[in-house]
């Protein structure tokens, strides 16, 4: 089962699409197993963009990131990267497929709602970088939304 990060960024908590993008999430089919507002401090900033520092918008990045409320989850499921990747969008807005997060209520590259695990292997570095493992909600997804234990 894999597991990944996805954060509604700023631009997004902002709007008020955190709902709506919680919801598109939760209609793929993956698990919702952690979530929470969080105010990202320029430290984890700095270390969430690690990859990215010398680059000419590496400042950039850390100056937006923390500058307001973001949301941190974690979605769970078979291909959960994949089906997450699909879900989002190009980075670009303008050039994501309608239907995705970006492509529908993104407004630029630098505004662009969420930031998601590229990777199995960003997603093992990202994740406890925002949450510790206590954090985690284990149960079972009910098949019928109706049926609950």
């Amino acid at each position: 089962m894999e597991r990944t990060l996805v954060l509604v960024k700023p631009d997004g908590v902002q709007r008020g699409l955190v709902g709506e993008v919680v919801s598109r999430f939760e209609r793929t089919g993956l698990k919702l197993t952690a979530l929470k507002l969080i105010q990202i401090s320029a430290s984890l900033a700095e270390r969430h963009y690690a990859e990215h520092k010398g680059k000419p918008f590496y400042d950039g990045l850390v100056s937006y990131i923390t500058s307001s409320p973001s949301v941190a989850m974690i979605l769970e499921g078979p291909e959960a990267v994949a089906i997450v990747r699909k879900a989002i969008g190009s980075t670009r807005p303008a050039e994501a497929q309608p239907g995705t997060v970006r492509g529908d209520l993104g407004i630029d590259v630098n505004r662009n709602l969420v930031h998601a695990s590229a990777n199995l292997e960003d997603a093992a570095r990202e994740a406890p970088l925002f949450f510790d493992e206590s954090e985690f909600v284990v149960y079972e997804r009910a098949v019928d939304p109706w049926i609950v234990g």
